[in-house]
């Protein structure tokens, strides 16, 4: 029996957790250092929103590879292909191209036209309170169902480098991550935030082309005995690993299912609020452009890394190992660390993974509370009238707290769950709510508030409403709900449906209605969103 295999067999963490502990501490006081120092110029909402608009494009795109990169790209993709070959690797390729569609049709167009949120963009030619109020329901849907994902990760990435198994425990750790979540955007806002995605973007890319390059070292920098050694460790499927199929090729149904979540996950990217808000941080359109080429060449790199590190797992530790471990298919990058490297190399993988959720969690964060202060606070209760010009950001700081809170406790009630479908949740909706509304905004010129709240609505309540009767809730052996089954649809993922649902929607609203729209100021909003005139400048301290 390997060293790896009997530390899982007697239950215990895998590595040192001391170890994996100290250097994710030593992440954590470097990072809250710099938080800390960012924040002294943490003065007005755009400072605390839009990090005063100062980062260059390069920064910014290191930034948004950070938040792009979160546990799921990490270990979820990773783990994937270890157990399911070409089709786990279908998930890198389709995350990958979802920054086209974010780069040609939204990345420029929206710097241009917003000021701190999505909501901004969505309601520059509508009724304000209505869709502001709408486009803020969203925004909070997505963000809570990504952030619910995050926080029972990490619980599971605890039982099994920290050894802490009870379910208490794991709970405390969550705590934990949450009230470390807190303290990065209270103190930091977006600045401090930025700053940590950049070190935590840096240190996973890092890491993962060590392994990457580790790994194939171990196989004479040839590919194709990786290949070959990947498939000689998974007898039960063999010849299978390398090519399509293994996951989503048994029926018509499970590659109906695989549509649905591409089409979920290549146009959920152009609508996800966290992702959309880092277009805000650089000073003009070009650096909003720059920012995003950097992050596709970023984020296309990790998803090659991705590629060796999937079948270096099932390679080197093998499928069975692998799905024997506490957090199953997620255990295999630290497992495959671990391997190679030993305990130093999984306490730094280790670190990592604890690095990309602490941070994706606080950009998550401090999207929700800008969009509650910004669009509820500001724009709806107070109708734009704030006395006080640091009442906002007040106001943005308190709800990040109660969000906070409310993502600590939904992760431990998530913890141990199938979390799978909360990420998939999170792109379907953006994709279905979102996308649609921010496209027709920008390009059709008949388009009014009536269709905006049509889509917006239709497509956040029929995704949900999809995945609440669909298989990964309940009716299956590793549904969230077992022992019950009241699942109407039949996929897993309700892409395929909501997102037509939510264009057409968007369409017939806004043809059904009596609302002439608002033709000067769509002239207004395409002046400026071609041309950037008009749009919120840098601000200097």
């Amino acid at each position: 029996m390997s060293a790896p295999t009997a530390v899982l067999a007697q239950g215990e963490a895998t590595g040192s957790p001391v170890l994996n502990i100290s250097i994710f501490a030593g992440f954590v006081v470097i990072t809250l250092i710099v938080v800390f120092r960012a924040s002294k110029n943490t003065k007005s909402a755009a400072d605390y929103y839009a990090a005063g608009r100062a980062f260059t494009g390069p920064q910014n795109g290191i930034a948004i590879a950070g938040d792009y990169l979160s546990a799921a790209s990490f270990l979820g993709i990773a783990g994937a292909i270890a157990i399911y070959g070409y089709d786990g690797f279908l998930y890198s390729i389709g995350f990958l191209v979802a920054w086209l569609v974010a780069l040609l049709l939204v990345a420029e167009l929206l710097r241009n036209t917003g000021k701190y949120t999505m909501a901004d963009v969505l309601s520059f030619r509508m009724k304000q309170k209505p869709v502001r109020t709408a486009a803020a329901l969203s925004t909070l849907a997505v963000s809570f169902f990504y952030l619910l994902a995050q926080m029972a990760g990490a619980g599971g990435l605890v039982a099994l480098l920290l050894g802490i198994t009870d379910s208490w425990g794991q709970a405390i750790v969550i705590a934990i991550v949450g009230a470390l979540m807190i303290l990065y955007v209270l103190i930091g806002g977006m600045k401090g935030t930025t700053w940590v995605q950049i070190i935590k973007a840096v240190l996973l890319i890092v890491g993962a082309g060590v392994m990457t390059l580790w790994v194939l070292g171990m196989y004479g920098f040839n590919l194709s005995a990786l290949l070959g050694a990947a498939v000689e460790n998974s007898p039960k499927v063999g010849e299978k690993l390398l090519g399509p199929g293994l996951q989503y090729g048994k029926s018509g149904l499970t590659q109906l299912d695989f549509v649905s979540l591409g089409l979920a996950l290549v146009l959920g990217t152009a609508g996800l609020p966290h992702i959309l808000m880092r277009f805000y941080t650089v000073p003009t359109a070009k650096e909003a452009r720059r920012s995003v080429v950097w992050s596709i060449w970023l984020i296309g790199i990790f998803y090659l890394f991705t590629l060796v590190l999937g079948y270096g797992a099932a390679a080197l530790v093998g499928p069975d190992r692998i799905l024997a471990a506490p957090g199953k298919a997620n255990s295999a990058a630290p497992l495959l660390a671990f391997e190679i490297g030993g305990t130093l190399l999984l306490g730094f993988i280790a670190a990592v993974a604890f690095a990309t959720i602490l941070a994706v969690v606080a950009g998550l964060t401090i999207t929700a509370s800008a969009s509650f202060a910004h669009d509820i606070y500001a724009n709806v209760i107070k109708n734009g009238q704030v006395d006080d010009k640091n009442a906002e950001v007040k106001v943005a700081r308190r709800t990040a707290v109660v969000i906070g809170i409310v993502s600590i406790l939904g992760g431990i009630l998530a913890n141990g769950q199938n979390i799978a479908f909360l990420v998939a949740l999170a792109f379907a909706v953006a994709a279905s709510a979102n996308l649609p509304t921010i496209l027709y905004s920008l390009f059709w010129k008949r388009f009014n508030t009536t269709g905006a709240l049509w889509s917006i609505y239709g497509g956040l309540g029929s995704t949900v409403l999809l995945i609440a009767f669909s298989p990964v809730v309940s009716g299956r052996a590793n549904s969230m709900i077992t022992g019950v089954d009241f699942h109407l649809f039949p996929l897993d993922n309700p892409g395929i449906v909501s997102i037509p649902l939510a264009f057409l929607l968007g369409y017939l609203g806004t043809v059904f209605s009596k609302d002439p729209g608002n033709d000067a100021k769509y002239a207004e909003m395409e002046v400026r969103a071609l041309t950037g005139a008009g749009a919120e400048k840098a601000t200097q301290h």
